[in-house]
């Protein structure tokens, strides 16, 4: 192979760890329930941004994040993860900043400051030597902030223009973190062997499936009353569907959860869990906010 080919197979290789399917069809539920909150949306601005933070933020965030992890096996998204070399560690970081460039242009300083403060929670989580992530507690703060709260309130914030965060609207991010939090240990259950070789303690390593299932049935619960109690007072409409449709949900995750073995071939039944459940949690937000932009077209 020429060098030129090799170095094309590399840029190709970060590209995939972008994970660019996984951005958008797996995490995107925070940001688009964060726009639902909005009282009038700026649909092109909030699509702007979305695309800011969700291909540019979270892919270099996840990018970084696989530079350090080194994972021979299955990771979130990918089956066959494939190696990284030196240079895309500062590419990661490059991609966060051409974000961070493109948030700059339009939105406030609280925006950029969320921007701002998850990019430096992904450099606590996955740096070796600090490394959040070996750490059951500091990982869920990572996590819970980083990819729940704060995306959660960008959506609002490019969606509304507001420059504030009003007391629904922090209680919403509350819930949805906590939505995100009682599936984000399952993705650990097919990596045990890997977390153990780099000498991560996970939540699913240190409390076993057995806790990963306990957190699921006390975290599912209290996320799904924070957001349809915060979202009744902004939009009543979608509330009660929101409850309805996540009732459901959270008893097939539950029902899925419960007869994983937490064997490292159950890598596809996880990531069908974690698909089935964003997916349809994206379809009903994107098909809320295409009425409400309908209902604005005279």
């Amino acid at each position: 192979m020429t060098p030129s080919r090799s170095r094309l197979a590399e840029v190709r290789d970060f590209l995939i760890h972008l994970r660019p399917h996984y951005q958008l069809l797996v995490l995107p539920g925070g940001y688009l329930l964060g726009g639902l909150y909005a009282q009038s949306i700026d649909f092109q601005r909030f699509l702007v941004q979305f695309v800011v933070v969700h291909l540019l933020l979270n892919g270099g965030v996840t990018a970084y994040n696989s530079y350090f992890d080194d994972d021979d096996g299955p990771i979130g998204g990918l089956a066959r993860p494939p190696k990284m070399v030196r240079w895309m560690l500062p590419a990661s970081l490059a991609v966060q900043i051409l974000g961070l460039v493109g948030a700059a242009w339009t939105e406030g300083p609280l925006f950029l400051g969320l921007y701002l403060g998850t990019m430096g929670l992904s450099v606590l989580y996955s740096t070796n030597g600090i490394r959040w992530k070996g750490r059951p507690l500091l990982s869920f703060l990572a996590v819970g902030i980083g990819t729940g709260t704060n995306t959660y309130w960008m959506g609002y914030l490019a969606a509304s223009g507001d420059t504030s965060l009003p007391p629904p609207v922090l209680a919403g991010g509350l819930g949805t973190a906590c939505l995100l939090l009682s599936l984000y240990p399952v993705s650990q259950v097919f990596q045990l062997d890997e977390d153990q070789r780099r000498g991560d303690r996970t939540f699913a390593g240190t409390y076993g499936l057995a806790g990963v299932r306990r957190l699921y049935a006390l975290a599912y619960p209290l996320g799904l009353f924070g957001v349809v109690a915060s979202l009744a007072v902004r939009r009543p409409e979608v509330a009660g569907v929101f409850l309805g449709l996540g009732a459901v949900g959270g008893l097939y995750n539950g029902w899925t959860l419960f007869r994983l073995q937490g064997r490292p071939d159950e890598y596809r039944t996880v990531m069908r869990l974690k698909y089935l459940a964003s997916l349809g949690f994206v379809a009903f937000l994107v098909a809320a906010m295409v009425r409400i932009a309908l209902g604005s077209v005279p």
